[in-house]
């Protein structure tokens, strides 16, 4: 699938944009391991979550739905989970592959865990090293890449782990193995990043803690079923965000977003940029904070992004580089490593394709310099990365000629409906298939 983008518009309208991603992965697995029903709402049916879905119905967990957004799962408790018959495909989702080597790692049955092309090229030994640490015995090909093999495991054990860069997928795997664990395991995060996991846990009622940096907790407790309400996901907010305010005369209203303080870097950087952004009605729902978010046209200007919000934002900013695109002068990005081994290299990618707009950019090995000036036409190549599709496509509101963005078809991984949505918010685009 192709988007193909007329240039201008404006961006009005209220949305809710589909449920978060990270939360849809989390509450699935949860409730799996939890004993009892579980009820989630505003589950994301994305291909990403769905994977993880497909995974633990795999691993002998009854789920029923989804169904609009709805699912009940029947959990089995900390030692329910069955050795699948086949191997589990993760399909484009990274956050599978990491949380689930995580918690397979301390089963007394053997598993495979493999993906798409793209997933296959991107690096596990962050979490294949501290796993073995615990006692997990787990074998990649190409050294690092997967499919990823996980033998059956006949005990782990507690460790604490220094996490040499801020990771939230790491944290999340090591916790999820710590759940099997005997004794304690805990995480020093070098920056904070985003927490839903150790809420989730409590939510469930396993006590996790928190010291400054060090979270911890102690193998061989028990999860309770529970309900689940999913906020919208910030991470796809991202992009309406930045389009109604870069787009003159735009006013959007956004509701019911998940506005967790480990994940509102792109609200913070582009205040810091000049944004008109207000958060309203405010409150707490199934211990995750939740707003209405209104945001309206502004002038941006390019500034030196603070690298405490890179681990804040660090899904935003394909998006966050139109904006700088947008934006009266220069923006820096430097800490944003992490950037290179995502969906794609997401430095690389970004910098190929505001060159084809026009843009000046210097990509650096941990980030990017953006020069803020007038965005022209072309043709997109996305990588097969949903984020970089989506970004470009929200470029067209400045864009001074059409814009053809190839290889969208992963944008259904995180945002299915993506196109419709924006389309009834004021974006000129429509789809169209690709070229063989």
């Amino acid at each position: 699938m192709e988007f193909k983008l007329f240039p201008g518009g404006t961006i009005s309208g209220e949305v809710r944009v589909p449920g978060d991603k990270s939360i849809s992965h989390r509450s699935v697995m949860l409730s799996s391991i939890a004993e009892g029903d579980s009820r989630i709402r505003g589950f994301l049916e994305g291909e990403d979550a769905l994977a993880t879905l497909a995974a633990l119905r795999a691993l002998g967990v009854e789920i029923a739905g989804p169904a609009k957004g709805e699912l009940r799962v029947s959990g089995v408790g900390l030692a329910g989970l069955r050795a699948p018959s086949t191997e589990l495909d993760m399909g484009n989702s990274g956050t599978s592959m990491r949380l689930l080597s995580g918690l397979l790692a301390g089963q007394p049955f053997a598993s495979r865990l493999t993906g798409d092309a793209s997933l296959c090229r991107r690096p596990m030994a962050r979490v294949m090293q501290p796993l073995a640490r615990m006692g997990a015995s787990i074998t990649a090909a190409d050294g690092d890449r997967p499919p990823l093999q996980i033998d059956a495991c006949r005990g782990l054990q507690g460790i604490h782990y220094p996490m040499p860069i801020a990771s939230a997928q790491v944290k999340s795997c090591l916790l999820l193995a710590g759940l099997y664990a005997e004794g304690c395991t805990s995480v020093t995060e070098p920056a904070p990043t985003r927490d839903h996991t150790e809420r989730m846990l409590r939510g469930f009622g396993y006590e996790v803690t928190r010291d400054n940096d060090v979270i911890q907790l102690r193998g061989g407790g028990r999860l309770v079923g529970t309900d689940i309400d999913i906020p919208a996901d910030i991470s796809s907010a991202a992009f309406f965000i930045v389009a109604a305010t870069i787009a003159p005369g735009s006013e959007l209203l956004l509701t019911h977003v998940g506005v967790n303080p480990t994940r509102i870097g792109i609200i913070s950087i582009l205040t810091l940029m000049g944004a008109d952004i207000t958060l309203m009605n405010e409150r707490d729902v199934g211990g995750e904070p939740v707003a209405d978010i209104l945001v309206r046209h502004a002038p941006l200007r390019g500034i030196a992004i603070p690298e405490d919000q890179v681990p804040l934002a660090i899904d935003e900013f394909p998006v966050l580089f139109i904006a700088a695109a947008c934006a009266e002068g220069r923006t820096t990005l430097s800490g944003a490593e992490e950037l290179r081994v995502k969906e794609s290299d997401r430095i690389a990618s970004m910098a190929e394709g505001l060159t084809t707009l026009g843009v000046r950019n210097e990509p650096r090995p941990d980030g990017i310099v953006i020069e803020g000036g007038a965005l022209g036409g072309g043709v997109i190549h996305t990588h097969h990365d949903h984020r970089i599709a989506m970004a470009f496509a929200v470029a067209a509101l400045r864009a001074e000629r059409e814009i053809y963005v190839m290889d969208c078809d992963t944008v259904a991984t995180s945002f299915p409906g993506f196109d419709a949505m924006a389309r009834g918010l004021g974006l000129q685009i429509s789809t169209q298939a690709g070229q063989a």
